[in-house]
């Protein structure tokens, strides 16, 4: 018998999850993830709270856009090693929360290697000592940037629709963040319901299918119902919580926010 002794490699231990860190995600596009994100962390600023918005999606970056900001460096700047991601930050006066701004023509993150991404992960890990919350406004679907960067969050926020398609895929992004431990506090917000009771309906249907074949338990964040004030401050490239902070959008994400505060 050789007295050599066989070396096993431990299985590597999984990254707690930061609870500064809130991920706002969808299964797919065009269920106005984006106008949540910011109007989650305009609430969260508005209640006291030191608030990051992270634009985490270089492709289709639109935080700065629907915010009518023109930064002169981004996301992208960070990861060509121009800056630092603290350097990268702007503050937004009007809304009492800094942005770290996504659009970039020059890099993708889609293409970043696995140990830029687990860079860019420790980096926000840092950087949220400095924040009581950062929220991190990912890209929509299942793609793996999406999910390194989402895998760090300690409450994930999944915007989902009425639409049948949202709510499929909703489901699949679901099951795919809670594929290994540790999870996260999954929280769902029904955005473009013409009424609660469709909100409430829409949450039910999602909630049941995560219980019944993934054994989940997801909360209800919120119900942001239909309201023509949304299109119009976007237009205006004003956040809800100022355009018109009493319209029925307005209430609905101020109060999502409250919840997570």
């Amino acid at each position: 018998m050789s007295d050599e002794t066989e070396i096993v490699a431990a299985a590597p231990t999984p990254q707690p999850r930061n609870p500064k860190i809130i991920a706002v995600a969808s299964g797919k596009g065009g269920v106005g993830k984006t106008w949540c994100s910011i109007g989650l962390s305009h609430g969260l600023a508005l209640s006291g709270k030191r608030v990051l918005l992270f634009d985490g999606d270089l492709g289709l970056a639109n935080v700065d856009i629907q915010l009518g900001l023109m930064p002169e460096h981004d996301l992208g700047h960070v990861m060509l090693g121009e800056m630092s991601l603290k350097q990268s930050r702007i503050p937004y006066l009007d809304g009492g929360f800094d942005i770290i701004a996504g659009r970039s023509g020059s890099v993708s993150l889609s293409t970043l290697p696995a140990s830029r991404l687990a860079w860019l992960r420790e980096q926000i890990n840092i950087l949220s000592q400095d924040y009581d919350y950062i929220v991190l406004d990912l890209g929509a679907g299942i793609e793996r940037t999406v999910r390194a960067l989402a895998s760090q969050a300690g409450t994930c926020v999944v915007v989902v629709t009425p639409d049948p398609t949202s709510l499929t895929d909703s489901y699949a992004y679901i099951k795919t963040i809670h594929s290994k431990p540790p999870y996260p506090d999954t929280r769902i917000l029904v955005n473009l319901a013409d009424t609660k009771a469709e909100g409430d309906k829409t949450f039910k249907t999602l909630h049941k299918a995560c219980y019944n074949f993934l054994k989940l338990n997801p909360t209800l964040l919120g119900i942001v119902r239909r309201d023509k004030k949304v299109v119009d401050g976007i237009r205006a490239q004003q956040p809800i919580l100022n355009f018109s902070p009493k319209c029925d959008a307005a209430l609905d994400i101020k109060s999502a926010a409250a919840l997570l505060a």
